[in-house]
């Protein structure tokens, strides 16, 4: 386990989307934080009180998250000088980049000199199998995004919260690397070599054989060039009986692509359930998560009724309304003494 409390790193970033890790423990891990760490230069902010390393030690931080994600997952020279004045502290790090701390000799050397630990959370586990498609039991949900980065794992989450509030047993299956910090467990698929991926989604959720549900967090788009070889592993690899589609209705164009438009609700929805029903035949959509984050009130709230009506499934904004609508929709479309409901997408 990686020692809390922590100090969340923002540095100089001016990107709210990159801040991703940072934002994510501020929300769901609130009393494991004690700091925000950025520049002068950083518009940005998770509402904490503003540390530098040192103050974040003497308030007893025992762990510089660096909660940032930039171009190809680097460590900049920034963020390693600024890494490495939190080691000087006393402090252990850990990262979530694709380039590992425990590659640069800085940061090796400093830590073994202060006896601290660097965590780098997107090292995947050893000796993953191929995934079979072997028909599993249980309960899976998956979701799945019309771009990266609009809300899949906030939706995950607080679907787990709503259904746990209905006394269901909901466990949430981490794939990324904030989402590994905030259960404390999971798989960086992205790290993960691509014939292992659906075997890695067989492997974080097995059979199982009650009527709980494991909730899996899902990665990319299949409509992102870039990153639907992920996606098409966890549809395979996860065998979903449901799907909760997730979307951003500010993006203008899927994220660093201008060149790429994002696709419509209905034929993401409908292109997602095609290739999950190579290993499960039965999967159907269970609702629409918004982030309606840029929208004010009424504008969220209209936005969220005119999608469900349009596609028949419950929406909202997980966040901001809630996901009680979603979790009484699963309820009853897979209540065991009930036949399967006639609205399927």
């Amino acid at each position: 386990m990686i020692p809390a409390p922590f100090l969340l790193y923002l540095g100089h970033s001016d990107d709210e989307v990159g801040i991703k890790t940072s934002r994510g423990l501020a929300i769901f891990r609130p009393q494991d934080c004690v700091g925000e760490w950025r520049h002068d230069d950083s518009p940005l902010t998770l509402g904490l009180p503003r540390m530098n390393a040192a103050e974040a030690r003497a308030a007893g931080a025992q762990t510089l998250v660096l909660g940032i994600a930039n171009a190809g997952g680097r460590l900049g020279e920034a963020l390693i000088e600024d890494a490495l004045a939190a080691i000087a502290t006393g402090m252990n790090v850990v990262s979530g980049l694709h380039q590992r701390l425990r590659d640069e000799p800085r940061l090796v050397r400093a830590a073994a000199e202060m006896g601290v630990a660097l965590f780098d959370v997107r090292d995947p586990p050893a000796h993953l199998p191929v995934g079979t498609g072997k028909r599993r039991a249980g309960n899976r949900l998956l979701t799945v995004g019309t771009d990266c980065s609009v809300g899949k794992m906030y939706a995950t989450l607080l679907l787990q919260q709503a259904l746990r509030a209905r006394g269901v047993n909901a466990d949430f299956r981490a794939t990324g690397q904030t989402g590994i910090l905030i259960a404390g467990a999971g798989v960086p698929l992205d790290a993960v070599v691509a014939d292992f991926i659906s075997g890695a989604i067989e492997t974080l959720s097995p059979a199982r054989d009650d009527d709980g549900w494991d909730l899996i967090e899902g990665q990319g788009s299949l409509f992102h060039p870039s990153f639907a070889g992920v996606s098409t592993g966890l549809l395979h690899g996860a065998q979903p009986r449901a799907l909760l589609l997730c979307h951003d209705p500010s993006r203008a164009h899927m994220r660093g692509l201008p060149h790429y438009q994002l696709p419509d609700l209905t034929t993401c929805l409908e292109e997602n359930l095609r290739v999950a029903r190579l290993t499960s035949p039965d999967v159907r959509a269970v609702g629409v998560a918004l982030n309606t984050a840029k929208l004010d009130d009424a504008e969220a709230r209209q936005l969220c009724a005119a999608t469900a009506d349009r596609l028949g499934l419950p929406c909202t904004d997980p966040y901001r309304f809630g996901a009680d609508p979603i979790a009484d929709w699963m309820l009853q479309c897979f209540e065991p003494s009930k036949p399967p409901m006639t609205v399927s997408r």
